[in-house]
Protein backbone atom coordinates (compact mmCIF):
# COMPACT_ATOMS: atom_id res chain seq x y z
CA UNK A 1 0.00 0.00 0.00
CA UNK A 2 1.01 3.63 -0.48
CA UNK A 3 1.05 5.74 2.68
CA UNK A 4 -0.04 9.39 2.92
CA UNK A 5 2.60 11.93 3.94
CA UNK A 6 1.32 11.99 7.51
CA UNK A 7 2.04 8.26 7.91
CA UNK A 8 -1.40 7.11 9.04
CA UNK A 9 -4.96 6.50 7.86
CA UNK A 10 -8.16 7.15 9.79
CA UNK A 11 -11.24 5.03 9.15
CA UNK A 12 -14.54 6.81 9.67
CA UNK A 13 -17.27 5.13 11.71
CA UNK A 14 -18.54 1.99 10.00
CA UNK A 15 -21.11 -0.56 11.24
CA UNK A 16 -18.76 -3.51 10.57
CA UNK A 17 -15.98 -1.90 12.58
CA UNK A 18 -18.44 -1.18 15.39
CA UNK A 19 -19.67 -4.79 15.38
CA UNK A 20 -16.08 -6.04 15.63
CA UNK A 21 -15.41 -3.63 18.50
CA UNK A 22 -18.49 -4.84 20.39
CA UNK A 23 -17.41 -8.47 20.07
CA UNK A 24 -13.85 -7.65 21.13
CA UNK A 25 -15.01 -5.60 24.09
CA UNK A 26 -17.12 -8.47 25.41
CA UNK A 27 -14.02 -10.68 25.42
CA UNK A 28 -11.75 -7.92 26.64
CA UNK A 29 -13.88 -7.14 29.67
CA UNK A 30 -13.53 -10.70 31.00
CA UNK A 31 -9.81 -10.84 30.19
CA UNK A 32 -9.10 -7.58 32.01
CA UNK A 33 -10.94 -8.81 35.12
CA UNK A 34 -9.18 -12.17 35.24
CA UNK A 35 -6.82 -12.17 38.28
CA UNK A 36 -4.26 -14.29 36.43
CA UNK A 37 -4.20 -11.90 33.48
CA UNK A 38 -4.00 -8.94 35.83
CA UNK A 39 -0.98 -10.47 37.52
CA UNK A 40 0.74 -10.73 34.14
CA UNK A 41 -0.33 -7.52 32.45
CA UNK A 42 -1.53 -4.88 34.91
CA UNK A 43 1.30 -2.35 35.17
CA UNK A 44 1.95 1.28 36.12
CA UNK A 45 0.40 0.82 39.57
CA UNK A 46 -2.86 -0.43 38.12
CA UNK A 47 -3.29 2.24 35.45
CA UNK A 48 -2.23 0.24 32.35
CA UNK A 49 -3.18 -3.27 31.27
CA UNK A 50 -0.50 -4.02 28.66
CA UNK A 51 -2.21 -7.14 27.26
CA UNK A 52 0.23 -8.22 24.53
CA UNK A 53 -1.49 -10.94 22.43
CA UNK A 54 -4.14 -11.17 25.16
CA UNK A 55 -7.23 -10.85 22.93
CA UNK A 56 -7.97 -14.20 21.23
CA UNK A 57 -8.52 -12.96 17.69
CA UNK A 58 -8.07 -15.41 14.81
CA UNK A 59 -5.39 -15.56 12.14
CA UNK A 60 -7.68 -13.69 9.75
CA UNK A 61 -8.48 -11.06 12.39
CA UNK A 62 -11.94 -12.37 13.30
CA UNK A 63 -13.18 -12.12 16.90
CA UNK A 64 -15.92 -14.45 18.19
CA UNK A 65 -16.93 -15.19 14.61
CA UNK A 66 -17.07 -11.50 13.64
CA UNK A 67 -14.71 -10.95 10.69
CA UNK A 68 -12.16 -8.19 10.44
CA UNK A 69 -14.18 -5.33 8.90
CA UNK A 70 -14.25 -5.02 5.11
CA UNK A 71 -13.11 -1.36 5.01
CA UNK A 72 -9.90 -2.43 6.77
CA UNK A 73 -9.42 -5.64 4.78
CA UNK A 74 -9.73 -3.62 1.58
CA UNK A 75 -6.62 -1.67 2.61
CA UNK A 76 -4.41 -4.29 4.27
CA UNK A 77 -5.39 -7.21 2.05
CA UNK A 78 -6.11 -10.80 3.16
CA UNK A 79 -4.19 -12.28 6.09
CA UNK A 80 -4.31 -15.78 7.56
CA UNK A 81 -1.52 -15.63 10.14
CA UNK A 82 -2.26 -12.55 12.24
CA UNK A 83 -1.17 -12.81 15.88
CA UNK A 84 -3.78 -12.45 18.65
CA UNK A 85 -4.50 -8.77 19.18
CA UNK A 86 -2.98 -6.74 21.96
CA UNK A 87 -5.60 -5.62 24.49
CA UNK A 88 -4.27 -2.30 25.75
CA UNK A 89 -6.30 -0.63 28.50
CA UNK A 90 -5.56 2.61 30.32
CA UNK A 91 -7.36 3.74 33.44
CA UNK A 92 -7.78 7.07 35.27
CA UNK A 93 -4.45 8.17 36.73
CA UNK A 94 -2.29 6.83 33.90
CA UNK A 95 0.66 7.00 33.93
CA UNK A 96 2.08 5.88 37.22
CA UNK A 97 5.63 4.46 37.38
CA UNK A 98 6.03 1.01 35.87
CA UNK A 99 7.81 -1.63 37.93
CA UNK A 100 11.56 -1.31 37.38
CA UNK A 101 11.18 1.91 35.43
CA UNK A 102 13.86 4.55 36.03
CA UNK A 103 12.97 8.08 37.02
CA UNK A 104 14.08 9.30 33.57
CA UNK A 105 11.99 6.66 31.81
CA UNK A 106 8.91 7.58 33.84
CA UNK A 107 9.47 11.27 33.12
CA UNK A 108 9.61 10.42 29.40
CA UNK A 109 6.38 8.42 29.72
CA UNK A 110 4.69 11.36 31.42
CA UNK A 111 6.03 14.25 29.31
CA UNK A 112 6.57 12.55 25.92
CA UNK A 113 3.71 10.02 25.94
CA UNK A 114 6.30 7.18 26.01
CA UNK A 115 6.72 7.90 22.28
CA UNK A 116 8.35 5.01 20.44
CA UNK A 117 8.72 3.11 17.19
CA UNK A 118 7.53 -0.47 17.41
CA UNK A 119 10.07 -3.21 16.75
CA UNK A 120 13.05 -1.46 18.34
CA UNK A 121 13.64 -3.75 21.30
CA UNK A 122 15.32 -2.45 24.45
CA UNK A 123 17.89 -5.01 25.60
CA UNK A 124 20.14 -5.41 28.62
CA UNK A 125 20.46 -3.28 31.77
CA UNK A 126 21.33 -0.23 29.68
CA UNK A 127 18.18 -0.69 27.53
CA UNK A 128 20.06 -0.36 24.24
CA UNK A 129 17.87 -0.50 21.12
CA UNK A 130 17.98 -3.15 18.40
CA UNK A 131 15.77 -3.59 15.33
CA UNK A 132 14.40 -7.09 15.94
CA UNK A 133 10.85 -6.87 14.59
CA UNK A 134 9.69 -5.51 11.25
CA UNK A 135 5.96 -4.85 11.22
CA UNK A 136 3.76 -4.50 8.16
CA UNK A 137 1.53 -1.91 9.84
CA UNK A 138 -0.12 -1.10 13.17
CA UNK A 139 -3.91 -1.22 13.39
CA UNK A 140 -5.73 0.25 16.37
CA UNK A 141 -9.45 -0.20 17.04
CA UNK A 142 -11.02 1.43 20.13
CA UNK A 143 -13.43 -0.76 22.05
CA UNK A 144 -14.90 1.60 24.65
CA UNK A 145 -16.46 5.06 24.69
CA UNK A 146 -14.38 7.77 26.36
CA UNK A 147 -13.96 11.52 26.36
CA UNK A 148 -11.06 12.91 24.30
CA UNK A 149 -8.65 13.35 27.24
CA UNK A 150 -8.80 9.71 28.35
CA UNK A 151 -5.29 8.70 27.23
CA UNK A 152 -5.73 8.87 23.47
CA UNK A 153 -3.22 7.51 20.99
CA UNK A 154 -0.67 10.20 20.03
CA UNK A 155 1.27 10.38 16.75
CA UNK A 156 3.85 12.66 15.17
CA UNK A 157 2.77 13.05 11.51
CA UNK A 158 5.65 12.60 9.08
CA UNK A 159 7.91 11.09 11.72
CA UNK A 160 8.12 7.81 9.83
CA UNK A 161 10.19 9.45 7.10
CA UNK A 162 12.73 10.77 9.63
CA UNK A 163 13.07 7.44 11.41
CA UNK A 164 13.13 5.52 8.15
CA UNK A 165 15.98 7.64 6.77
CA UNK A 166 18.02 7.52 9.98
CA UNK A 167 17.69 3.76 10.50
CA UNK A 168 18.25 3.08 6.82
CA UNK A 169 21.50 5.01 6.88
CA UNK A 170 22.63 3.33 10.10
CA UNK A 171 22.08 -0.15 8.64
CA UNK A 172 23.13 0.57 5.05
CA UNK A 173 26.45 -1.29 5.34
CA UNK A 174 25.27 -3.92 7.81
CA UNK A 175 24.31 -7.41 6.52
CA UNK A 176 20.62 -7.97 7.16
CA UNK A 177 21.41 -11.07 9.21
CA UNK A 178 23.17 -8.80 11.72
CA UNK A 179 20.52 -6.12 12.06
CA UNK A 180 19.08 -7.63 15.22
CA UNK A 181 22.44 -7.38 16.98
CA UNK A 182 23.38 -3.90 15.75
CA UNK A 183 23.00 -1.21 18.39
CA UNK A 184 21.14 1.75 16.87
CA UNK A 185 20.25 3.49 20.15
CA UNK A 186 22.12 6.71 19.46
CA UNK A 187 20.79 6.96 15.91
CA UNK A 188 17.24 6.33 17.10
CA UNK A 189 17.44 8.87 19.92
CA UNK A 190 18.84 11.55 17.61
CA UNK A 191 16.08 10.88 15.07
CA UNK A 192 13.45 10.98 17.78
CA UNK A 193 14.81 14.34 18.96
CA UNK A 194 14.51 15.62 15.39
CA UNK A 195 10.90 14.39 15.28
CA UNK A 196 9.99 16.28 18.44
CA UNK A 197 11.54 19.44 16.98
CA UNK A 198 9.93 19.25 13.55
CA UNK A 199 6.71 17.19 13.75
CA UNK A 200 3.53 18.28 15.50
CA UNK A 201 2.32 16.15 18.38
CA UNK A 202 -1.18 15.00 17.36
CA UNK A 203 -3.64 13.15 19.62
CA UNK A 204 -5.94 10.82 17.67
CA UNK A 205 -9.20 10.55 19.57
CA UNK A 206 -11.28 7.67 18.23
CA UNK A 207 -14.51 5.92 19.18
CA UNK A 208 -15.78 2.36 18.75
CA UNK A 209 -16.64 1.92 15.10
CA UNK A 210 -13.59 3.92 13.99
CA UNK A 211 -10.00 2.74 13.47
CA UNK A 212 -6.49 4.00 12.72
CA UNK A 213 -3.76 2.38 10.63
CA UNK A 214 -0.18 3.49 11.27
CA UNK A 215 2.94 3.19 9.16
CA UNK A 216 5.22 0.76 11.04
CA UNK A 217 7.91 3.41 11.55
CA UNK A 218 5.59 6.18 12.73
CA UNK A 219 6.51 7.50 16.18
CA UNK A 220 3.52 7.08 18.48
CA UNK A 221 2.58 6.85 22.16
CA UNK A 222 -0.23 7.17 24.69
CA UNK A 223 -1.14 10.46 26.34
CA UNK A 224 -1.55 10.84 30.12
CA UNK A 225 -5.11 10.62 31.39
CA UNK A 226 -6.35 14.21 31.73
CA UNK A 227 -8.18 15.39 34.83
CA UNK A 228 -11.94 15.33 34.32
CA UNK A 229 -11.77 12.77 31.51
CA UNK A 230 -14.16 9.85 31.70
CA UNK A 231 -14.59 6.36 30.31
CA UNK A 232 -16.74 3.37 31.04
CA UNK A 233 -15.83 1.16 33.97
CA UNK A 234 -13.73 -0.80 31.48
CA UNK A 235 -11.31 2.11 30.97
CA UNK A 236 -9.98 3.16 27.57
CA UNK A 237 -9.73 -0.20 25.82
CA UNK A 238 -8.03 -0.53 22.43
CA UNK A 239 -7.21 -3.61 20.33
CA UNK A 240 -3.96 -3.48 18.34
CA UNK A 241 -2.71 -5.70 15.53
CA UNK A 242 0.89 -5.33 14.34
CA UNK A 243 1.93 -8.35 12.24
CA UNK A 244 5.52 -8.89 11.23
CA UNK A 245 6.16 -8.68 7.52
CA UNK A 246 7.84 -11.27 5.36
CA UNK A 247 9.34 -8.75 2.97
CA UNK A 248 13.09 -8.15 2.91
CA UNK A 249 14.55 -5.68 5.33
CA UNK A 250 15.87 -3.51 2.50
CA UNK A 251 12.44 -3.44 0.90
CA UNK A 252 10.81 -2.70 4.24
CA UNK A 253 13.13 0.24 4.94
CA UNK A 254 12.46 1.62 1.48
CA UNK A 255 8.66 1.45 1.54
CA UNK A 256 6.72 4.66 1.11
Amino acid sequence: MSWPDCGYLRFAWHPEVFRWAQAARALGRDIARDPHMQEIWLQCEGTWFVGVDALPSEGDGAVSGVPLPAPIRDIIGPWTDLHPAQLSITYPGYPRPRSGESEAAFRYRRTRDAAHMDGLIADGPAKRRFLRERHAWILGMPLTETTPGASPLVVWPGSHTILQAAIGQALADVPETQWGETDITDVYQAARKSVFASCRRTPLFTRPGEAVLLHPMLLHGVAPWQAGSTASGDGRMVAYLRPETGESGRGWLGRN
